[in-house]
This record gives C-alpha cells, sequence and structure tokens, in this order.
C-alpha cells in the first residue's frame, strides 16, 4: 500500500489532530496559533472548531480554545474503567479519612500515566494530584507501577511506546532494573520528582498478576498527617489488594473482549 492507508477520512484526520494539539498544550490556543502549528488553512481550522465545540469536545475563551472534559468522560464510561472506578472511590475514602492524606488513582495511557480519580486529604488543608494529571510511565512512581507488574510481553509493548515518545533519552536497562525491583518490593516509595518534601506512596491494583491501575498516596509529613510513612505505605498496599479483591468477582461477569 505504498506506505498510505487503505481509507481516506480527511475531515476526521483535521479534527483528530486539533483535539491532539490541544491535548498537548499546557495553555489555550488560539486559531492562528492552531493553523500554524497544523500547517492547515484558517478556514479548514475554523469550521472543524465549530463543530467539535459544537460537540462538546473543545470549548472557547478569551485567550483561545481548550480541551473540555468529555474524552475524559466518555473513556470513564466504559465497563472496565467505570467498574474499577465505583469499586476503588469507597476504598480511596477509607483510605484519605483514616490516614489524613489525599491518594489518587492512575491508569497507563499509551506512553502516560493518566489519574482518573483523585481523593483530597481530610481537613482544612492538604496536598492533591489533579484528574486528568498525565506525567510519563517511566517518571512517575504510579506510572513506574504499571510497568513493573505486567507480563513481560505487554512490558514490553509498553516500553517500546515510551521509547518511541521519549527518543534517546530513555535509559531502558536502568529502567527495567528498577522496574524489577519495584516488582519483587510489592510496591514502590519514592520522592515526588515534581515537589520537595513529598514521598510518593504507590501500590498496584492486580487482576490476574496483571497491573491495572496503581494507587498513589503523595505522603507529606506534619502533624495532619495520622500515621508515620511505614505505616502509611502499609495502609496503600492493603487497600490496593482490597481494590484488586473485589474487582475479581466483577471481572468474571464481563465479556471475554472488555477484559481487556
Amino acid at each position: 500500500m505504498d506506505g498510505k492507508t487503505r481509507y481516506q477520512a480527511p475531515a476526521l484526520k483535521k479534527g483528530l489532530e486539533i483535539l491532539e494539539l490541544l491535548a498537548g498544550s499546557s495553555e489555550p490556543l488560539i486559531m492562528s496559533d492552531i493553523s500554524a502549528a497544523l500547517g492547515r488553512s484558517v478556514s479548514e481550522i475554523f469550521r472543524m472548531l465549530q463543530v467539535l465545540e459544537e460537540h462538546g469536545y473543545i470549548a472557547r475563551a478569551e485567550d483561545g480554545y481548550r480541551l473540555t472534559n468529555r474524552l475524559f468522560t466518555l473513556g470513564m464510561s466504559q465497563p472496565p474503567i467505570r467498574d474499577l472506578a465505583s469499586t476503588a472511590l469507597p476504598v480511596m475514602q477509607e483510605l484519605a479519612r483514616t490516614i489524613g492524606q489525599s491518594c489518587h488513582l492512575g491508569v497507563a495511557s499509551g506512553a502516560e500515566m493518566i489519574v482518573i480519580i483523585a481523593i483530597e486529604a481530610p481537613g482544612l488543608s492538604g496536598f492533591a494530584v489533579r484528574v486528568g494529571y498525565r506525567r510519563p510511565l517511566h517518571l512517575s512512581n504510579s506510572g513506574r507501577i504499571l510497568l513493573a507488574f505486567q507480563s513481560p510481553e505487554a512490558r514490553a509493548a509498553m516500553i517500546a511506546d515510551i521509547r518511541r515518545a521519549s527518543g534517546d533519552d530513555l535509559d531502558e536497562a536502568a529502567l527495567l532494573a528498577r522496574l524489577d525491583k519495584v516488582a519483587e518490593a510489592g510496591g514502590a516509595s519514592e520522592p515526588s520528582p515534581m515537589l520537595t518534601g513529598i514521598t510518593d506512596l504507590s501500590a498496584p491494583i492486580l487482576l490476574g498478576g496483571t497491573a491495572r491501575a496503581a494507587l498513589t498516596v503523595p505522603f507529606v509529613a506534619g502533624p495532619a498527617s495520622k500515621s508515620t510513612i511505614e505505616a502509611c505505605s502499609l495502609r496503600v498496599r492493603e487497600a490496593a489488594a482490597a481494590i484488586g479483591a473485589a474487582m475479581s468477582p466483577i471481572r468474571q461477569g464481563v465479556s471475554p473482549e472488555l477484559q481487556e
């Protein structure tokens, strides 16, 4: 097929290009910036922006266009993710209440980890990661949990995605050695790569021995904490195990194509 796809859908391609561009931008983009970035005329972009806005995938403000949560909501409505969220939510709420810390749940999305549930710490102050936060799998504690607890074939495929996204910046040998240690330990405790004074405590939510999600507490030491970092780490692992155990009966009731 000389490197070309068999079927062409130019309008759909333009729409997807816009969504991907906005998803990768840290701030809203105006129409001319979108046009220049995609190498398309303003008239082409204008029509696509109108349709995407009418369907709720993007929103317009004074400073430009941004993605809405519609794509995220669609993903969350899929049965495997919906069941995971509904099962994990009460366990995570109890975890946050017991330890006096926030917690969040991350899943793999391509070469990244994305947070799908975030529970704030009880009380008047605390640190929490927002829903929708993304980070390369190999550069976050949650992401390394998701990589470590996989079959060799699945892990290799995920690392290939990371390599394509990160290029020459990936030290694969060092990453593999680190993942083996995480798998052997059954979880991981690492200083936050983003903020000083925070330690990420993570554990896998396992289904059939494979990590389908990672539960993480960004531990902040201080008077508000109701437990030591060691006790908190144990609570995280217990909560992750409880979610995985509760998910097993649900998994048995879904069709094989939804289990993947």
